[in-house]
C-alpha cells in the first residue's frame, strides 16, 4: 500500500508537472503575442532573411524549425499552416516534405500523449461504460477513421490529436496511420510555400477544386472499406446459385424464445416467414427451463412456509403430499402456459409453423424434413439460426453407468430421490437444488469453485449459500468431481477436496455444470459458418454469410430467455430490411434473476466485475432486514447494492438479494435504460409499506452520504441567526 501511495502521488506531481510547463509555454505564446510572427506578410517579408540564415548554418536552420514545429503542434498552437508554408519556401518541395511531415506527426503523437496522460483517468472515471464503447470501436477501425480524417486538411488536426487520445488507440497506430494521413495535405501547403511571393492568403491554397479533391480523398478509404465489404461477399456467395426468386423472406430454424420472437415480428411485418421446430414450440423455457422450475419452487416455496409456520405466529403446520402430484402439477402449468407457444397461435398471426427439421443446404435454401417423413426445399431471402442450447455433461469416469439427470429430463420424476447429488453451482444447479431439500431429499451440491453463483459478488453466495445450509443442504464447494462408482450396488461420487478424496454416496445425480449451444446437424459445417462454443457472429448478429443470422442460447453470450427475445428483434429487423438498415445489437442494460431463496437478481455490474474491468465506483447498500413491509412479511433478510459513477448519482449496476428481487430490480433496469439517476428515484413515491421502498431507501443513503456540508453549515447559520 505505501508503494502504491507513494507512486500515485508521484504520478500526479508528474501530471501538475507537466501541465505547469505545457500552461507556461502557451501563456508565453500568447502573453508575448507571437502569433503576430505567424502570418503570410510576415512570413513574405521575412522570406529572404530566412533563407540566408538557411545557407549559412543548414543543419542548425533545420534543427530549430523542426523544433518549433513539433513543440507547436505538441501544444496545439495556432500557426502550424504558416510554418508548413515556411518549409516549403525555405527548404524546397522535397526537404520541406520530409521535414515537415515528421515534425508534425510527432508533435501530434505528443498532443496525443498528452492527452491521454492529463486526461483519459478523468474521463474514464466519469464516463466508463461510454469510453469503453468507444474503445471496443476504435480497436476494431480506428485506423481508418483516423486516416480518413487525415487526409482532409480542413478538419482541425488539433482536436483529432486531443480526442484520440483519450480513447485506447495505440501510440504506434496513431503515429503511422497520421504520417500517412497528412501527407497528401503536406505536400500541397509546402508544395505552395515554394510559391510563397505569389499567394495573398492561406484560403487561395485550398480552391474550392482543390479542396473537393481532398473530400473525396477523404472519403475514399469509406468507399474502399464497403468495396472490400462487396467483394467479400462476393467471395463467400461465389460457389453458391442464388435463387432468381425466393419464396420466403425468412426461415427460422428453432422454435424457441428467439425462433418465436423473430418469426413474430416477421408476420407482424407482413413478410412470408416459416418456422421449423423439431421437438416442441415454446423451447427449453416452456417446456424443460423457465416455467417448470417455477412451478416447482412454488411447492416447495409453500412448503417451506409451512415449516416456518411459528415464524407467523402458528402453533403447528403440516402438509401431505405426494411428489407424482407435484411433478403432475409441473406438467399442467406447462399445458397451460402452452397456447402462448402453440402452433394455432403462430399460424393465426401469419406464420408458416413445420413440425420437423430443417437443414441449410445453401445461403439461400433450407431442406425440411416433416414428421411424417416428407420433405420440402424452400428458398429465402434471409435465414435466422435459433436453434437454443442443452445441458452439458462433463465427461467424468462413471458418469454414464450411475445413470444421469439434467434440467432436460428432471421433470419425468414422479418419485422423489432419498440422496440427491447436485453437480454444479450456478443458477439451475442451485434453484434446484434448495426446491429438491425442500420437498424432504437429503441435497448434496458440489462445486469445484470456493463458492456457488460465482458470477455474484461474495456476499451474495454467502447468503444464499448459509440459506441453503439452515435448510439441511450439505453445500460442498471446493470439491471437484473425479469420478462415479458402483460398490454393492450404492452409487458413489468421488471428489477430490483439499488433495484427499471424499465419498458422496446417492440414489440420483442431477448435472447442471452449463449449457452448450446446439451446433449440429443443421448445415453449419457444410456451409463453412464459424463456430466456437456459439455461432460466430457479428455485431448484427449475421455469421460470415451476410443473410444467415442467429440468436438465442446458439448464439451467446447470454443464455436467458428474455436476451433471446431482445435479439430477437435485431436478427429480425436487420434480416428484413438489410441493406437498407441495420441495427447493432445493445447488451448495455441486461438483467437476470436467480430465483433461489433469498431471492437473487442484478442489473448492470457487480462490484466483481467493476474491479475486474477496472471501472472506478461507488457502492450504496440498503439492508432489507430494515424495511417495515419485510418485517411484517416476516421476509427480513437481505440487501440492495447499487454503484454509481463515483460523486454522481449515475447508476452503473444493481443488486437485490431478497424476497422478490427479480420484480423490485424492474425500475433501475428501467433507470439505467433510460438515464435516470438516484436522485429521482428519490423523488418518486412510492406506496407504503411495499417492498418497492427498498429502492427509494438505498437512494435516500445515497443522498445523505453526498449531502452538501458546507452549505448546510450556511444553513445553520442562517435559522440561527432567523432565530434572534
Amino acid at each position: 500500500m505505501p508503494d502504491q501511495s507513494f507512486r500515485k502521488h508521484f504520478m500526479q506531481l508528474r501530471k501538475l508537472a507537466l501541465i505547469f510547463i505545457a500552461g507556461a509555454a502557451i501563456l508565453a505564446f500568447f502573453a508575448f503575442d507571437l502569433g503576430q510572427y505567424l502570418n503570410l506578410q510576415t512570413l513574405k517579408d521575412q522570406q529572404a532573411a530566412i533563407s540566408q540564415f538557411h545557407e549559412d548554418k543548414p543543419l542548425l536552420s533545420v534543427a530549430i524549425y523542426f523544433a518549433a514545429y513539433v513543440l507547436m503542434a505538441a501544444l496545439s498552437l495556432p500557426g502550424a499552416a504558416l510554418l508548413t508554408l515556411a518549409g516549403g519556401a525555405v527548404f524546397g518541395v522535397l526537404w520541406g516534405t520530409l521535414i515537415v511531415s515528421f515534425a508534425s506527426t510527432i508533435g501530434a503523437t505528443l498532443a496525443f500523449l498528452m492527452s491521454r496522460f492529463l486526461l483519459r483517468d478523468w474521463v474514464e472515471k466519469r464516463f466508463g461504460q461510454r469510453l469503453a464503447a468507444i474503445d471496443e470501436g476504435v480497436r476494431r477501425e480506428g485506423a481508418l477513421y483516423l486516416f480518413t480524417l487525415r487526409l482532409v486538411p480542413v478538419f482541425p488536426f488539433f482536436l483529432v490529436n486531443l480526442l484520440l487520445g483519450l480513447t485506447g488507440m495505440k501510440a504506434r497506430t496513431f503515429y503511422w496511420v497520421s504520417q500517412l494521413g497528412m501527407f497528401a495535405g503536406t505536400v500541397v501547403y509546402v508544395n505552395a510555400g515554394t510559391q510563397l511571393g505569389k499567394l495573398e492568403s492561406l484560403s487561395g491554397i485550398l480552391s474550392p477544386g482543390l479542396l473537393g479533391s481532398f473530400v473525396l480523398l477523404g472519403i475514399f478509404p469509406l468507399i474502399a472499406r464497403r468495396i472490400v465489404e462487396v467483394v467479400r461477399k462476393k467471395k463467400v456467395f461465389a460457389q453458391w446459385k442464388k435463387p432468381a426468386s425466393f419464396e420466403r423472406n425468412i426461415v427460422v430454424i428453432g422454435g424457441g424464445s428467439a425462433g418465436l420472437v423473430t418469426s413474430y415480428i416477421a408476420a407482424a411485418v407482413k413478410a412470408k416467414v416459416t418456422l421449423v421446430e423439431k421437438h416442441k414450440l415454446g423451447g427449453d423455457c416452456l417446456n424443460t427451463g423457465c416455467v417448470p422450475s417455477k412451478a416447482l419452487i412454488r411447492s416447495a416455496k409453500l412448503l417451506s412456509h409451512m415449516a416456518r409456520s411459528k415464524e407467523f405466529g402458528i402453533e403447528s403446520a403440516r402438509a401431505e403430499f405426494d411428489f407424482a402430484t407435484i411433478m403432475e402439477r409441473v406438467q399442467t402449468v406447462i399445458k397451460t402456459i402452452e397456447p402462448h407457444d402453440s402452433v394455432e397461435r403462430y399460424t393465426g398471426l401469419g406464420v408458416d409453423v413445420v413440425q420437423g427439421s430443417a437443414k441449410i443446404v445453401s445461403p439461400w435454401e433450407v431442406d425440411i424434413t416433416r414428421e411424417d417423413g416428407s420433405r420440402q426445399r424452400l428458398s429465402t431471402r434471409s435465414i435466422v439460426i435459433a436453434t437454443g442450447a442443452k445441458p452439458f455433461v462433463p465427461p467424468i469416469p462413471g458418469i454414464e453407468a450411475v445413470g444421469y439427470l439434467t434440467s432436460d429430463n428432471i421433470w419425468d420424476l414422479r418419485e422423489l430421490p432419498k440422496r440427491l447429488v447436485v453437480l454444479g453451482g450456478g443458477p439451475i444447479g442451485s434453484e434446484l437444488t434448495q426446491a429438491f431439500a425442500r420437498f424432504g431429499a437429503q441435497v448434496s451440491q458440489v462445486e469445484m469453485g470456493d463458492r456457488i453463483m460465482a458470477r455474484e459478488d461474495p456476499e451474495v453466495s454467502e447468503l444464499v449459500m448459509q440459506r441453503f445450509r439452515d435448510e439441511g443442504v450439505a453445500v460442498l464447494v471446493n470439491h471437484r468431481a473425479k469420478e462415479f462408482v458402483i460398490e454393492n450396488g450404492e452409487k458413489i461420487l468421488i471428489a477430490e477436496h483439499a488433495g484427499k478424496d471424499v465419498r458422496i454416496p446417492f440414489d440420483a445425480v442431477l448435472v447442471a455444470v452449463g449449457r452448450s449451444a446446439n451446433l449440429k446437424g443443421f448445415g453449419l459445417e457444410e456451409l463453412g459458418i464459424p463456430t466456437g462454443r456459439t455461432v460466430e457472429t457479428n455485431e448484427f448478429l449475421q455469421t460470415n454469410y451476410p443473410n444467415i443470422y442467429a440468436a438465442g442460447d446458439v448464439a451467446g453470450p447470454f443464455q436467458f430467455t428474455h436476451t433471446a427475445a431482445h435479439q430477437a428483434w435485431y436478427a429480425a429487423v436487420n434480416a428484413l430490411f438489410d441493406p437498407f438498415k441495420k441495427f447493432k445489437a445493445d447488451y448495455s442494460v441486461i438483467p437476470w434473476a436467480t430465483f433461489v431463496e433469498p431471492e437473487v437478481a442484478r442489473v448492470g455490474l457487480n462490484e466483481l466485475e467493476a474491479k475486474e474491468k477496472n471501472i472506478p465506483y461507488e457502492v450504496t447498500t440498503y439492508g432489507i432486514d430494515d424495511l417495515d413491509r419485510a418485517i411484517a412479511d416476516g421476509e427480513a433478510h437481505g440487501f440492495i447494492k447499487v454503484l454509481t459513477v463515483p460523486g454522481k448519482d449515475k447508476i452503473l449496476g444493481v443488486t437485490i438479494a431478497g424476497e422478490h428481487a427479480g420484480d423490485l430490480i424492474a425500475e433501475y433496469v428501467l433507470a439505467m435504460k433510460q438515464g435516470i439517476g438516484l436522485n429521482k428515484i428519490l423523488g418518486t413515491i412510492h406506496i407504503y409499506p411495499t417492498l418497492a421502498e427498498v429502492n427509494k431507501y438505498v437512494a435516500g443513503n445515497w443522498k445523505k452520504a453526498h449531502a452538501p456540508e458546507k452549505l448546510l453549515a450556511w444553513v445553520e447559520r442562517f435559522h440561527t441567526w432567523r432565530r434572534g
